[in-house]
């Protein structure tokens, strides 16, 4: 098992999750944060400090944002590993309450966003 962050993540960035992390397994995009699944440890630490509820156990995943277990761990192979908190992007507090967010998620490493919808 492991943690999955999900849509309301995309351009808020809250980064309290990283500094409880044991194993250092966010990896960090423009707008948005990546767990590797495979450097989780299912410690579910990171899931109560996300202030927008965006970090879920693989099993409690929304059935409409399944795509996240995939698309996290494509991302998270490609971005940088965080391992310290930053601030929220500028924007956070904008878009915190927004829903569907995915299709505006923009990163070059992303084949076509139509490739990863559920």
């Amino acid at each position: 098992m492991t943690h999955v962050v999900t849509d309301s993540c995309i351009h808020c960035k809250y980064t309290d999750c990283v500094d409880v992390c044991p194993v250092d397994c966010f990896h960090e995009g423009p707008s948005f944060l990546a767990i590797d699944p495979d450097e989780c440890i299912d410690c579910a630490v990171c899931i109560p400090e996300c202030p927008v509820g965006a970090i879920h156990a693989d099993s409690d995943i929304p059935p409409e944002q399944a795509h996240f277990l995939d698309l996290n761990r494509r991302l998270a192979a490609q971005w940088p590993t965080l391992t310290r908190r930053k601030p929220a992007l500028p924007e956070a507090e904008r878009w915190k309450d927004v829903t569907g967010k995915l299709a505006t998620l923009q990163d070059p490493s992303l084949q076509p966003l139509a490739e990863i919808k559920p």
